[in-house]
């Protein structure tokens, strides 16, 4: 990739209008690898509380078997407040005109179809939405679900975002993932087969990872077919299964240096049609490194590393 190709620039080009992202979190949403189901504790670096800005945690939860679901007028409830609260920001700050609306928080298709066919269309029916991007696990979306994204795809933009994190067997296992890359290959294989728009998430400083294997899982991802991409910087926060080992000496996070160094020659990988959505990431629950507190700072230093690059903004 010698110039820079980001989700926004997509979707000017296909709409020629300023379209944002919306990201809700969903009360009663959670993770198969957090209730038991695949495993408990979730993954080590997990706290969607540092994710997602408009992040609810719910007592009750749901999964892929639940009979009944008591609060889905909660639901909606919060789905309609959080987007209309953050697009009146948006559309002062960006002069947003359209919107794609983001389940982020969580696993957002591990709940029955019932209750996401509900909440994926009240999410299509509010104003100036033209479509959904659902963040969620590979092992965690049935036929059913895909089958009807796919016919939703017809008339509204739609995106399924996995969370692929490693293409390296061995660090899922040390991240406590719950499944292995071939479930990755799989269902994106699955999605992609349908039409849907898929984004992969890769996370640069997993736990024992050389640059190498974070290349590589770059190279894996791109073979995927995936439509575009999103790195994170791994960091450590409160209430994480990583946050004890930091704290013991036995986790060292990535550097700024090695983090950009990386992202760099990931972007250079890069096919042109692949679009990237996110670069960096950092949240107010930090505990390490101190260079991921500042996100702008950080997207500063990286433009700063693409144009010495030679990759055109």
């Amino acid at each position: 990739m010698e110039k820079l190709y980001t989700f926004g620039k997509y979707l000017k080009q296909k709409y020629n209008q300023k379209i944002k992202k919306v990201p809700i979190s969903i009360p009663g949403f959670t993770c198969p690898n957090i209730d038991g189901t695949v495993a408990r504790g979730g993954c080590v670096f997990c706290e969607n509380e540092s994710f997602s800005p408009n992040f609810q945690k719910d007592r009750f939860t749901l999964n892929l078997n639940s009979k009944e679901n008591p609060i889905l007028a909660k639901q909606i409830k919060a789905l309609k407040t959080q987007f209309f609260n953050t697009i009146k920001l948006y559309k002062k700050i960006y002069g947003s005109q359209k919107f794609i609306v983001y389940f982020q928080s969580f696993t957002n298709t591990y709940a029955p179809f019932s209750t996401l066919k509900i909440l994926y269309e009240e999410a299509l029916k509010l104003p100036d939405v033209i479509g959904l991007s659902i963040g969620t696990r590979t092992d965690s979306i049935t036929d059913e679900t895909l089958n009807y994204l796919k016919d939703l795809s017809k008339d509204y933009e739609i995106w399924v975002e996995y969370g692929i994190q490693s293409s390296n067997d061995e660090t899922l296992k040390r991240i406590n993932r719950g499944h292995d890359f071939k479930n990755v290959k799989e269902t994106i294989k699955k999605t992609k087969d349908l039409g849907l728009n898929v984004c992969g998430h890769l996370i640069f400083g997993l736990p024992g990872e050389s640059q190498k294997d974070m290349l590589k899982s770059v190279e894996d991802s791109v073979s995927l077919n995936i439509d575009s991409i999103k790195f994170h910087p791994l960091y450590v926060t409160d209430n994480t299964l990583l946050a004890l080992e930091y704290k013991k000496g036995e986790f060292i996070p990535i550097s700024e240096e090695d983090y950009i160094d990386t992202l760099i020659k990931a972007i250079k990988m890069l096919p042109e049609n692949i679009s990237i959505q996110r670069m960096s990431a950092g949240t107010k629950n930090l505990l390490a490194p101190t260079w991921c507190k500042d996100k702008s700072l950080q997207m500063s230093h990286i433009h700063k590393a693409l144009i010495k690059a030679g990759i055109k903004l």
